[in-house]
């Protein structure tokens, strides 16, 4: 039996970076209460019946345990004007994340940025293994979005738009 050689870790990720994606925020609350908010571009719908989606999050990422045990989260569909969002809740540093961000609370009392262009309100139906990720796996209990605007995406490492 032949083995096949390893990948080259930084050309699987620059393969996967030929794959454009749009940008959310997730955002839940910690259990002592304080929000938490992380950018991801691993996001995808994964059923209409139930409707269920799934983002996936680094095991090491600071929010980990956040979302490993919060019931319900939100995910933030970014619109192209969003960027500066989606530097602010990528940053490893949890502290200031949150200061003069416009946000309103969700059903389950999660925090919602404003002005995005989907928010999809989810109870979470399971984690599951991913690798070096879990997979979050959510119900979505509430929905809304806006008929106007351009999504934020991301291409080759970098914020792309559409042409």
């Amino acid at each position: 039996m032949t083995s096949t050689p390893p990948l080259d870790p930084r050309a699987f990720r620059s393969a996967l970076g030929c794959f454009a994606t749009g940008i959310a925020v997730i955002t839940t609350l910690a259990p002592d209460g304080a929000p938490v908010g992380v950018t991801v571009n691993s996001f995808s719908s994964v059923s209409l019946d139930p409707p269920l989606v799934q983002f996936c999050l680094g095991r090491t990422a600071a929010s980990f345990a956040a979302f490993s045990a919060a019931p319900s989260f939100v995910v933030n569909i970014l619109a192209a004007d969003q960027e500066e969002l989606s530097g602010r809740f990528s940053r490893r540093d949890l502290d200031d994340r949150w200061s003069g961000v416009a946000v309103e609370p969700s059903a389950s009392g999660v925090p919602v940025l404003s002005g995005c262009l989907a928010r999809l309100e989810c109870d979470r139906e399971h984690l599951l293994d991913g690798g070096d990720h879990v997979i979050v796996l959510g119900r979505v209990r509430r929905l809304a979005s806006r008929e106007d605007g351009a999504p934020l995406l991301y291409f080759r490492g970098g914020y792309a738009q559409i042409a």
